[in-house]
């Protein structure tokens, strides 16, 4: 009894999906533009963010050796006949000039900024810029960061590595009290550009 009912009803729900002339459309389980359960979820659009992590470190040491000798004499024999008052002379000399330098420089910065992706080219790289500012003790600590970065270097946690960054542009600069005492003042500045 029960199998002939749900026959029937199976029957009449058939009838009536035909008759209703309803479309019947597929879809793709997967889709670019939402993000699904399991989906990739890297940066991608404009709007998107990611995390940049900063790992850079430059060493420059450059030395310089110059040497510069010379030397040279001069004798004058005493003179004869009508010169006779001219004594023996002469004269010598010599001059050397030594010159050595060096200079190293070594800069190392690490830690992590956010940026957002403000423009995708044709060719999927996007074009990412931020702007991170720390305040302490009314200093502020403000770190920018604009680059080109390709899709295939995001990784599965959406960072990309600093060395990764093409054309990347990275500023380290701040304002306030503290900062302000690590300029010059406006004297001095005035004093090395006249001499």
């Amino acid at each position: 009894m029960l199998k002939k009912f749900l026959t029937a009803i199976l029957a009449v729900t058939f009838i009536f999906t035909i008759s209703s002339g309803a479309n019947v459309e597929a879809r793709s389980l997967w889709s670019d533009n939402q993000w699904g359960m399991f989906a990739d979820k890297k940066a991608r659009d404009v709007g998107d963010i990611l995390t940049i992590i900063i790992s850079e470190s430059t060493t420059q040491t450059a030395t310089k050796s110059r040497s510069n000798s010379k030397s040279g004499s001069t004798t004058l024999n005493a003179g004869t006949g009508i010169f006779h008052f001219l004594a023996a002379a002469g004269a010598s000399g010599s001059d050397s000039f030594t010159a050595n330098g060096s200079a190293s420089d070594t800069n190392s910065f690490s830690g992590q900024i956010t940026v957002t992706v403000v423009e995708v080219l044709p060719n999927d790289n996007m074009i990412v810029e931020g702007t991170q500012s720390i305040w302490q003790n009314k200093d502020e600590h403000r770190i920018t960061l604009r680059g080109i970065v390709r899709r295939a270097d995001v990784r599965a946690n959406n960072t990309v590595l600093s060395s990764r960054v093409a054309d990347a542009t990275l500023k380290f600069d701040g304002k306030g009290p503290l900062n302000a005492k690590q300029r010059q003042g406006i004297l001095t500045q005035i004093f090395n550009f006249l001499f």
